[in-house]
């Protein structure tokens, strides 16, 4: 099965709403328990971060959709700068 995502790449669970945004940070292989055999191009492990708490998961990659939106784990608040209409001239 060829490989759908890359390193860095921003993912989430299909069709759950609640699912969080995670990063796909590689492949892992995981042995089939009928057949026995190591599947190294079928399984993703990705973090995410929930309560300021480091997750990690593997999710088999039919599981997963890219994300359009991409951007960084934590979120930054941008305020914006305070402008004076008053200022005194010298």
């Amino acid at each position: 099965m060829p490989r759908k995502f890359k390193s860095g790449e921003w993912v989430t669970v299909k069709g759950k709403i609640t699912s969080p945004k995670m990063q796909v940070i590689k492949y892992v292989p995981k042995e089939d328990s009928i057949f026995g055999l190591i599947d190294n191009d079928s399984y993703l492990e990705c973090v995410w971060y929930k309560n300021g708490k480091r997750k990690l998961e593997v999710f088999h990659q039919n599981r997963l959709i890219k994300m359009i939106e991409t951007g960084g784990l934590l979120k930054t608040f941008i305020t914006n700068p305070k402008l004076s209409l008053t200022q005194k001239l010298k």
